[in-house]
């Protein structure tokens, strides 16, 4: 019986725990995608408790305290972070074969040194432990970056974001780590939200213009992107929602359509597909000018529960898979983007574990006449995926139909600054996957070769990839 998650946890051949202890674990961390507040980190922000820094805002584990019927009072409601941190300690048991079972005792051993497992007899010992710890120097936010061994990461940010705290950022040499902002433009495309007219008149604020066309809004957009650029930006991230689509139409149709949407007034689900269409195409075009890497997320339904909506707001828990995507869709917008030179280097990224063939197949009918390797990527298992099970079978079908070797690998995809460990998971899995290929004979005992690999894909393809080499000397 092997020891409860010991230096060799994951790994279970003798190839695995050599490239991992030998490569995997001596590269930095690059975190392209993640939600976390910028000025949290300039500002260097201290927390208090365990309990702020693991629980709040983090929707992974309100939907598991939910299902072992915690009640919202100790979720997201009043009680106090000590009475928080012990319903979650009862609930983490229970959480057999769930990755937030490993990712919390990662966290608890990496930056606490906490080795025994978290119960709900042992909590209030283990909350006061972490909460000393947190107090000590080491333990802000940039000593928590800097433990994790991150050399840069990118947040996510709105067209009319000001970006003061990464010009703050930017400006100060004893940052430990690059940050830089991503584009984020939902927004803006989605005409048929009841918020669309309020968004737009804060635009014009920013922009300092009216935007009364289509034509406007492209033009607004493309100013945004030239601001972001001069800050450092390289990366854009698009919501395409439950499934990809492409709908296109004339000028004078998306006019009509962007009147009345800015007029409040609603649009069909189609009039919408095709004004997103439209600027997909011409952001894209942008993108690709300015060698940006493109980000599309979907197969997502958020918001299931409209009486937790009302009650809590979005981002709390509340979102699914939302099955299958249409890669009939999926095809024509690739192929749109493609015809109007807009198809730079993307990655696509669907919720529905399904997907992954339809994925892999695609995007390699898109690898079209570019030097650039692995120009069109299927992203890491996402979100519901991110789990031993999804990352294995995401990364499986990855290296059936595509090639492994140009993967950009893994990123957090979270709110919270420990979650770094989710790249330490995702390595551990990585080189057992090839460990055991290196053992069962599919793959030579080319430790040169297989070391080169596995520090590729935590490290070195993204660097590459997204341009980092400017900024990562």
């Amino acid at each position: 019986m092997k020891k409860f998650m010991d230096r060799d946890f994951l790994l279970k051949t003798e190839a695995a725990k050599k490239l991992y202890h030998e490569h995997a674990a001596k590269v930095p961390v690059i975190d392209y995608h993640c939600h976390i507040n910028p000025m949290e980190i300039y500002e260097d922000k201290r927390y208090n408790t365990i309990t702020e820094v693991w629980l709040g805002g983090d929707h992974y584990k309100w939907r598991a305290m939910r299902s072992c019927g915690v009640a919202e009072h100790y979720i997201t409601g009043n009680a106090t972070p000590a009475e928080k941190f012990q319903k979650w300690a009862e609930t983490l048991p229970m959480l057999i074969g769930n990755p937030l079972y490993h990712w919390s005792h990662l966290e608890l051993q990496r930056y606490f040194g906490i080795t025994e497992p978290l119960t709900g007899e042992n909590a209030m010992e283990i909350y006061e432990k972490c909460n000393k710890i947190l107090a000590q120097p080491d333990m802000s936010v940039r000593g928590i970056i800097r433990k994790s061994n991150v050399k840069l990461l990118c947040t996510t940010d709105d067209p009319v974001d000001d970006l003061k705290a990464h010009e703050l950022l930017a400006a100060d040499p004893t940052v430990p780590a690059v940050v830089l902002p991503a584009f984020r433009p939902d927004k803006a495309m989605r005409a048929d939200k009841e918020t669309f007219p309020a968004y737009v008149a804060q635009l014009e604020q920013v922009v300092g213009y009216a935007i009364n066309t289509v034509a406007d809004m492209r033009k607004a957009l493309n100013d945004r992107i030239a601001y972001f650029a001069d800050r450092g930006c390289c990366v854009s991230d698009h919501d395409l929602g439950e499934s990809c689509f492409c709908v296109e139409a004339d000028e004078a149709t998306l006019d009509d359509i962007f009147v009345r949407a800015k007029a409040g007034q609603a649009i069909t689900w189609n009039e919408q597909l095709a004004y997103h269409t439209a600027l997909l195409l011409s952001v894209g075009k942008e993108y690709a000018k300015r060698d940006w890497v493109t980000q599309f997320h979907f197969g997502v339904m958020r918001n299931n529960s409209k009486t937790m909506f009302r009650k809590i707001g979005a981002d709390t828990g509340y979102d699914s898979m939302s099955g299958g995507t249409n890669g009939a869709g999926l095809s024509r917008l690739l192929n749109a983007l493609e015809e109007a030179g807009a198809l730079g280097k993307t990655i696509l990224y669907s919720l529905s574990p399904a997907d992954n063939g339809v994925v892999g197949t695609i995007m390699g009918a898109f690898q079209t006449d570019s030097a650039i390797p692995g120009r069109l990527q299927q992203g890491s298992a996402w979100w519901f995926n991110d789990h031993k099970t999804g990352m294995e079978e995401q990364m499986k079908s990855l290296m059936s139909l595509g090639a492994m070797g140009t993967f950009n690998g893994m990123l957090t995809d979270s709110r919270s600054f420990l979650s770094y460990t989710r790249h330490e998971y995702f390595r551990r899995i990585l080189c057992n996957l090839f460990g055991q290929m290196v053992e069962d004979g599919e793959y030579p005992a080319d430790w040169n070769y297989l070391g080169k690999l596995v520090e590729n894909i935590s490290y070195y393809n993204t660097l590459h990839y997204f341009g980092l080499d400017r900024v990562l000397k």
